[in-house]
C-alpha cells in the first residue's frame, strides 16, 4: 500500500474519531468509499500480477458475460457507468486479444453487438474465480449474518440515494 493511501486512510479514520453524530451521514460515505478504494487497488493489483489484466478490462468482461445475447456499445457504457469513449480503446484490445468479438447488427449497420469468445469466456472463468476467492479474503472479518445485514442496510441505502436523486435532489434533513 502506497504512503499516500495510507495518509488517506489515516486522515479517514481521524475524521472519524473527532466528529460527533451529527455528521454521521457523511462519516459513513467517507468509511464506505475507503473501504471500496482498499478492495478496489487490491483487486487492480492482483488482477495484474497473476492475470497481466486491467480492472476496467475484468469489468467489460464481467459484464459481457452476463449478457450472453451480447451488448451494444452503449449498453455495455451504461452498465459501467462510464461514457462510450472510455471503453473504446479497451474494447479494441480485447478483440484484438480474440477475447471479444463485434458483430454488426443486420438490421443498423451503426451498431455492433460485444461477445464474448471462447477463449474470453474461458480466461474470464479463471479470473472470476480467483475474483471471489480474493473478495472472500478481504471481508473475512464479517461473519455470515453480519453480511446479510450489510446487504440489507446498502440496498436500502441505495434505494434511498435513487429516490433522493430522482426527487429532484438531495435533503438536507438527516431522515
Amino acid at each position: 500500500m502506497s504512503e499516500a493511501s495510507k495518509v488517506w486512510i489515516d486522515a479517514e479514520t481521524k475524521i472519524d474519531d473527532a466528529v460527533g453524530d451529527e455528521h454521521d451521514q457523511l462519516r459513513l460515505w467517507l468509511r464506505l468509499f475507503s473501504v471500496s478504494r482498499l478492495i478496489e487497488n487490491e483487486v487492480r493489483r492482483r488482477l495484474l500480477q497473476e492475470f497481466d489484466t486491467t480492472f476496467p478490462r475484468f469489468d467489460i468482461l464481467s459484464q459481457i458475460e452476463r449478457a450472453p445475447d451480447g451488448l451494444n456499445l452503449g449498453e455495455l457504457s451504461q452498465r459501467l457507468m462510464v461514457s462510450p469513449g472510455n471503453i473504446t480503446s479497451v474494447i479494441k484490445r480485447l478483440v484484438d486479444d480474440g477475447l471479444i468479438r463485434r458483430e454488426q447488427n443486420p438490421h443498423d449497420r451503426r451498431e455492433s453487438f460485444i461477445h464474448m469468445t471462447p477463449l474470453g469466456r474461458a480466461a474470464f472463468a479463471r479470473m472470476a474465480s480467483e475474483h471471489e476467492g480474493w473478495i472472500r479474503s478481504l471481508t473475512a472479518g464479517l461473519d455470515a449474518g453480519e453480511t446479510r445485514q450489510m446487504l440489507g442496510l446498502l440496498r436500502k441505502m441505495k434505494g434511498a440515494t435513487r429516490q433522493a436523486l430522482t426527487t429532484g435532489g438531495v435533503s438536507s434533513d438527516p431522515e
